[in-house]
């Protein structure tokens, strides 16, 4: 039996991250649930561990640069090797950029944008020493489409993609390949509660649910796919596409 691959998920709480971390164990990855908040991280690992499969939790804030190193070094000495990072981690405020508050702004685009950067260039040390890996980071729509007072939140999402393709040149020679996935309308609430009108305003003719986006992951990691490098994939159920009158 091949030995079980070992994937990082940041933001593994809730959402996209916890969905994701969950269908990376039920593929039989070992898990590491990397989350600021220890409830939701608990939680997760123990729903994981209930359905048979394997997984740590730890706290991880990813504003942090000696926070990381240790959770890179704390897994590599656990299980050896990292195999897979998915940065997801992250936070949005939608504020009048006249009041948003450069503390506000720089929160943001800590955890979004630079909290990938030091998560992945810690874990693609780790990664170079083993033989290779896949690095995939969690976009958005909002970074080529934006409503009002959403400045931080969008800048911080397009810098995620240019962020991408330069990791991709720069590790390709470490057999790290790095692309995003920009997710549209992920309902991870209420998804009963949505309106036919709301469903409608994609192709797909619905919302999309954290396990679209799971899904792309898995084969985004999957080292058969490595010749998608650098790239970025919409997974929005063509909403972006739609022309929609009013």
């Amino acid at each position: 039996m091949p030995e079980r691959k070992v994937v990082i998920v940041t933001g593994a709480g809730s959402g996209i991250g916890e969905s994701t971390a969950v269908f990376f164990a039920r593929e039989g990855y070992k898990v590491i649930a990397a989350e600021i908040d220890e409830s939701r991280g608990e939680n997760v690992v123990k729903k994981i561990r209930k359905e048979g499969g394997e997984a740590l939790f730890i706290p991880t804030d990813v504003r942090d640069e000696e926070n990381i190193n240790n959770l890179i070094n704390s897994i590599v000495q656990t299980w050896g090797k990292i195999n897979v990072l998915i940065n997801n981690a992250g936070v949005s405020r939608f504020k009048s950029l006249y009041e948003l508050s450069l503390a506000e702004w720089d929160d943001i685009i800590n955890i979004n944008l630079r909290g990938y950067f030091l998560c992945a260039r810690a874990a693609a040390k780790a990664m170079a020493g083993n033989g290779g890996g896949t690095i995939i980071n969690i976009a958005s729509t909002r970074a080529f489409m934006s409503e009002p007072n959403a400045e931080a939140y969008a800048a911080s999402k397009g810098g995620i993609i240019a962020l991408t393709h330069a990791l991709a040149a720069s590790l390709s020679p470490d057999n790290i390949t790095v692309n995003s996935i920009s997710p549209g309308w992920i309902e991870t609430k209420n998804y009963e509660g949505l309106s036919p009108m709301e469903h409608s305003q994609h192709f797909s003719n619905r919302v999309g649910k954290p396990e679209d986006i799971a899904r792309a992951c898995l084969f985004l990691a999957n080292g058969e796919n490595s010749f998608i490098n650098g790239t970025n994939l919409t997974i929005d159920g063509g909403m972006t596409k739609k022309m929609i009158y009013i």
